[in-house]
């Protein structure tokens, strides 16, 4: 079995995947500790190169179709089924971009900020680059879960060697939360593959041909809960939250910006690409609460970072509100909240990378993260002042920024479905504006205090580049999001078809299931009460 659908036979995901992988096995290999710049260097190299590499995909793409793209596909342990198998589409397409681009900010972010042991800290990162890519591009579900596992291994050690006094707890915490939710949903995907093979005769964790035959709505149940256990950990969804604050104060700036602006968007993911049209019979089932949860997490994530004063956990509270809008346009299941939510996992990647990036450059000055030691920063250090506005502007989605249009597509996404449902919605954007203005005028406003060590001095030109990606993505989803909208439009309309031929493809199999079993008069009135069952129309509606 292999199958491969590249221009001129290359393997353009492989490359893509595995290009920061061969990085850092170069670096250990060839580059010895004492080489600080040269380890640098290389580091920026290779993860500049695979982003360079990724352009490829979005200059290629074909946005008329819903197909995955650019496919390969080759056995890999055929026995069971498991196949080495990659695709990218119009939803995953713009996080494999944010992967690659993140991974070279943050190589620059820890060009200073990292003096001991920067040898394992680049490999570790850009193996970190090459498991989270494999996550967004895998379609074999076992593939998946290999690379969703990789991942937690560096960035619990980049947590727990390069990162602040708790660092150790942090590391440990983040790992046991991540952890055990991983196993529950290894969990799931086992009772997938069993009972697919049990239905049908073959044994397969591939995801195009178990979106086929979906599971009965009973067993989809179970699988959907333990699916939740380990993608609402990642995500993070209220109350498995908690690791969030630690992990990001603790963390190291790059490690800070990385887990905040892609791996929370692991999560997102998963629930996207597999609960959506793998269970969705469970999906619609457990929207109200995944919609309850989702207005918690918007108003208490709000609500807290109010309180903070701390910047960097001020701003991983405020990771909670803005990953709980992206939950909310998913699970509200129409065309308009889906958008809106596969939008605002890149527009908060954009927005909270940045504000880690502008929280670790002056705490690299300062060394203090203690919002109430300095104000009045403006005057002096004028040009990060400006970079930091326009940051946070964007995360409080003013007109004109990226923010504004992920938040409005979620806003007509959730009012489209009950009206009512855009009331948590408008609370948690307000909230948002106040606590980002409140922390902007304590920071920045005001005569100049500084109550820290150091120099301060405002951005060199490294500092600058680093930064200027987040402001130039900023304005242009902001002014101009056509061609980002249109890459996913086709893949969310498949997707909302796809829910809607599943469910009800479950619900005629157990129709017919209990009628084989004798129970005549069960099925019919099965027939009558599940046939016309809630489902996700294209136009946004949700039914009965």
């Amino acid at each position: 079995m292999a199958e491969l659908n590249n221009i001129a036979g290359w393997p353009i995901l492989s490359i893509i995947t595995f290009l920061p992988a061969l990085g850092a096995m170069f670096i250990l290999v060839f580059l010895k500790k004492e080489r600080v710049s040269c380890i640098r260097w290389a580091a920026l190299f290779f993860s500049g190169v695979t982003f360079l590499v990724s352009l490829y995909l979005p200059f290629t793409f074909d946005a008329a179709t819903s197909s995955f793209q650019w496919v390969e596909k080759v056995g890999w342990i055929e026995r069971f089924g498991i196949s080495y198998f990659l695709g990218v589409d119009g939803i995953s397409l713009l996080l494999v971009l944010l992967t690659t681009l993140i991974t070279i900010i943050c190589v620059l972010a820890s060009w200073t900020d990292i003096g001991e042991k920067v040898k394992g800290y680049m490999i570790l990162f850009l193996f970190l680059e090459t498991a989270t890519l494999g996550v967004f591009m895998s379609l074999d579900l076992f593939l998946f879960y290999i690379f969703w596992e990789v991942v937690l291994i560096p960035m619990v050690f980049i947590i727990g060697i390069w990162g602040g006094k708790r660092r150790i707890y942090s590391a440990i915490k983040f790992f046991l939360f991540t952890f055990m939710g991983s196993l529950f949903m290894l969990v799931g995907v086992l009772v997938v593959y069993f009972y697919h093979g049990k239905m049908t005769g073959v044994y397969t964790f591939d995801a195009v041909t178990l979106f086929k035959s979906p599971l009965p709505p009973d067993v989809q149940f179970w699988v959907f809960l333990a699916f939740f256990a380990g993608f609402a950990v990642k995500v993070p969804m209220f109350p498995l939250h908690t690791w969030l604050p630690d992990a990001h104060t603790e963390a190291p700036t790059a490690g800070s910006i990385v887990l905040a602006a892609v791996l929370l968007k692991m999560g997102t993911y998963g629930f996207m690409r597999f609960c959506l049209p793998l269970l969705p019979n469970a999906t619609m089932q457990f929207a109200p609460v995944m919609i309850f949860l989702s207005f918690v997490a918007i108003i208490y994530g709000a609500w807290v970072t109010l309180a903070q004063r701390d910047m960097k956990k001020l701003i991983a509270y405020s990771s909670v509100s803005h990953m709980g809008f992206v939950m909310l346009g998913m699970f509200v299941l129409n065309l308009e909240g889906l958008k809106g939510s596969l939008l605002q996992m890149i527009n908060h990647g954009i927005s909270s990378g940045g504000m880690f990036l502008m929280a670790g450059l002056i705490y690299e000055r300062t060394h203090t993260k203690a919002i109430g030691d300095y104000t009045g920063l403006y005057k002096n250090l004028p040009v990060y002042g400006t970079f930091a506005l326009i940051i946070f502007l964007s995360s409080m989605g003013l007109p004109a920024t990226n923010g504004f249009i992920g938040e409005i597509l979620v806003l007509i996404g959730a009012y489209k479905s009950q009206w009512y449902y855009a009331i948590p919605v408008v609370l948690g954007i307000l909230f948002g504006a106040a606590y980002l203005l409140w922390l902007f005028q304590r920071v920045f406003l005001g005569e100049f205090r500084y109550g820290g060590k150091g120099i301060l001095e405002d951005l060199g030109f490294r500092e600058i580049v680093t930064t200027a990606p987040f402001v130039i993505l900023i304005f242009w989803i902001g002014l101009y999001p056509r061609p980002f909208l249109n890459s996913m439009d086709s893949s969310l309309k498949n997707l909302v078809e796809m829910v809607e031929t599943n469910s009800r493809k479950a619900k005629v199999a157990r129709i017919e299931r209990i009628e084989r079993a004798g129970y005549e008069g069960a099925g019919e009135a099965l027939t009558l009460a599940e046939a016309h069952g809630p489902v996700i129309s294209s136009e946004g509606e949700v039914g009965k």
